[in-house]
Order: C-alpha cells, then sequence, then structure tokens
C-alpha cells in the first residue's frame, strides 16, 4: 500500500492501536519499558522505529491532533506497526490529567521520551492558547506521572527557541535564554524550569535536548522543507523571508534520533562541580541537564533551497517577503557538550538529506 493510500485510510483504526488506555504487561527482566509521547509525529515516529529495533519495549501515545492533516500521522503509524505489530499507541491528550495518570500507573515505564507538543513558531502567533494546553499542562501531567512512578530517565524535547534574541553565535547551553521571541519559545523554556524543578524536588533525572531546524523524511508540512518541496514540485512560488538573508542550523532527523538515543541510555546525574554562587544554566545539583543537539554547521537559507532545486530537479519561483514577527535571523548550535559527553557526530550533509527528504517525498505522494 502506498503513502497516498495510506492518507486516505487516515480515518480508519488500525486495531493495534488502542483507543483506550489497556492493561500493560510486566516489562521483560532484560528490555526497558519506553513511553515515547508524540510517536506519531515526525521525531516521535524515528525515534519509535529506532528504539524498536534495538529490541526495546516501546509503547506510544499520541493526541493525533489536526494542526496538520492527521491522516499522514496515522500513516506513520501504520509503518511502525507494518514492521512491529506488537506497537501500541494510545490515543491520549497529555493535557488531560486523568488519563495521563493512568497511563502512567499502568504503564510501568523505566524510561519517558516525551516529545508531544504543539509545534510551529508562526502558529503560536496564532493560537496562543494551544501551547498553554499542549506545552505547558501536558508537560506538568508528565512531570505528575514521573513523580508518581519513579522512571529511571525522562528525556524531553526543548527548542532552539528559547535563545529567542540572542545573537551571540554559535548558541552555548550557558548563554541565558531571558528575551524569548515567540510563545512557542517561551513554553519551551518553560519546560526546561519545569523539569529542573521536578529533579530538585523528586530526583526524578530530566535531561532537555534543544533541537535544531530537524529536517527528513516523512517531515511535518508545516516546516519550510516540506513546502518548499511541494510548492517547486507544482510550478508555484515559494515564500522567502527577509530576501534569504536567514541561516538555519538544518539537522537531519537520523542525527537527531542517534543523540536521543545515546542520551536516553546515561540518566542525567547531579553536577560534581555545582557551584551555586556561580550556577551554570544547563547543570544542577540536581540530576538534570541541558544540551543543544544540531549539525553544528549552520547553513545559509538559498543553500538550502538551492539543495531542494537539486534533488527535484526544478527552479524555484521565489516570492520574497520581509521578516516574519517571531523569527530570528540565525541559529547555531555549540554541540561540544554533546559530543564530549556522548560521542555525538552528526554527519548528513544539506544535500544528502535534502536529497533523501525528497525521495521519500516522491515515493510517498506519487509526485
Amino acid at each position: 500500500m502506498s503513502g497516498l493510500d495510506l492518507i486516505r485510510r487516515g480515518g480508519q483504526n488500525y486495531g493495534s492501536c488502542a483507543l483506550r488506555i489497556q492493561q500493560t504487561v510486566s516489562m521483560s527482566t532484560n528490555r526497558n519499558r519506553i513511553l515515547v509521547t508524540g510517536a506519531a509525529g515526525f521525531i516521535g515516529f524515528h525515534v519509535s522505529r529506532r528504539l524498536l529495533e534495538e529490541g526495546q519495549m516501546v509503547v506510544g501515545a499520541d493526541s493525533f491532533s489536526d494542526y496538520y492533516d492527521p491522516r499522514l500521522k496515522e500513516a506513520r503509524l501504520q509503518r511502525i506497526l507494518d514492521d512491529h505489530p506488537g506497537f501500541r499507541c494510545h490515543r491520549i491528550d497529555l493535557a488531560d490529567a486523568e488519563a495521563t495518570a493512568k497511563l502512567f500507573e499502568e504503564g510501568g515505564f523505566t524510561h519517558i521520551v516525551h516529545l508531544a507538543a504543539q509545534p510551529g513558531v508562526r502558529y503560536s502567533l496564532e493560537n496562543p492558547r494551544a501551547y498553554l494546553d499542549s506545552n505547558l499542562t501536558a508537560f506538568l501531567n508528565v512531570l505528575e506521572g514521573c513523580r508518581r512512578t519513579d522512571p529511571q530517565h525522562l528525556v524531553y524535547a526543548s527548542s532552539s527557541s528559547v535563545y529567542g534574541a540572542n545573537r551571540k553565535l554559535p548558541f552555548r547551553e550557558s548563554d541565558g535564554v531571558d528575551h524569548p521571541v515567540s510563545l512557542y519559545g517561551v513554553t519551551k523554556k518553560s519546560n526546561e524550569v519545569m523539569a529542573h524543578c521536578y529533579a530538585h524536588l523528586y530526583r526524578i533525572p530530566a535531561t532537555g535536548l534543544r533541537f535544531f531546524t530537524v529536517y527528513g523524511p516523512w517531515g511535518r508540512p508545516d516546516m519550510a522543507f516540506f513546502k518548499f518541496t511541494r510548492a517547486i514540485l507544482a510550478g508555484e512560488a515559494i515564500d522567502v523571508y527577509n530576501r534569504g538573508r536567514l541561516q538555519r542550523d538544518f539537522t537531519f532527523v537520523d542525527d537527531i534520533v542517534e543523540g536521543i538515543t545515546r542520551v536516553l541510555r546515561q540518566p542525567a546525574q547531579p553536577d560534581p562541580e555545582w557551584n551555586a554562587e556561580r550556577p551554570r544554566p544547563n547543570l544542577s545539583d540536581a540530576p538534570f541537564r541541558i544540551y543543544n543537539i544540531g549539525n553544528g554547521q549552520p547553513v545559509p537559507l538559498m543553500r538550502f533551497i538551492h539543495a531542494i532545486e537539486k534533488a527535484v530537479g526544478k527552479s524555484a519561483r521565489i516570492r520574497y517577503l520581509p521578516m516574519q514577527a517571531g523569527d530570528v535571523l540565525e541559529t547555531a548550535a555549540d554541540i561540544s557538550q554533546l559530543e564530549r559527553d556522548f560521542g555525538y557526530s552528526p554527519s548528513t550533509t544539506i544535500e544528502v538529506g535534502i536529497g533523501r527528504f525528497v525521495d521519500w517525498y516522491r515515493e510517498f505522494y506519487g509526485a
């Protein structure tokens, strides 16, 4: 069955994905039991597949929201089920405190990878309340679930958006993040503060990963690489802001997944050199830490567009527009801490990564 067929079948229930919280079996003695929230989302899909391929017991949770066409989420889920028929994905809104508590109580999870969130900087200007529910209330419920069940490690998604108005490059975890320029960035910084509080009060090992512009196969339709590819193939103009004078630390999804799985294996520990008189924002005397996870080699937006043009085999029609509210001129990740502590070493160039995305797009949509 093609990807487009799966999209068309999106409203069906695929049986193996629970529509309600079900009683779970006890954890295998030689495997972890990992909850991946946002499992039908872009990064959550890839993380779930990777962990399943490693032989881990993985349980998914996703709200299947309509922020973008939920049939793409259904198609991602079906792809996981094709390879791993025993996979279970609970359809749950984590902002529902009672349902989330039940998920944790019955789950027996040893590790949590929390990727569920309302994404998108620009959408936060249109619908700010969605971010309070999905990014703050839901994360509080996840933290409460961790408090009651004491998992070995919580790894959660933060974002480069926390750096806000910072202009000193590259962005380092030790930099202050007190000048946000989008509500999305506010909620992600809030997640870090909330995680530290629970790590301090309840000794929950918590690691936050600040993602930098993730792209790749099965990506989100609201992101530039997806929108540009669709428009160029259709012969439509693409909107390019600030006349293309933007730069991003584009990171291929496989490199992100490699980093997440490496971090997940090593629960956060208190910093042995912690000094309360000179505190570092990314470390603590609690089992808490924050890392940038990016490519470490920022790419000008126009090079990014040229890579899409080359992969598609067509030139883009460009409509240049002014800078957008809530946007930033450039992002660049200092990933030296992640390299030092986990051997993280992203290796996918923008040309290779975009080529893989376009190959997937053509196959999935028959374009």
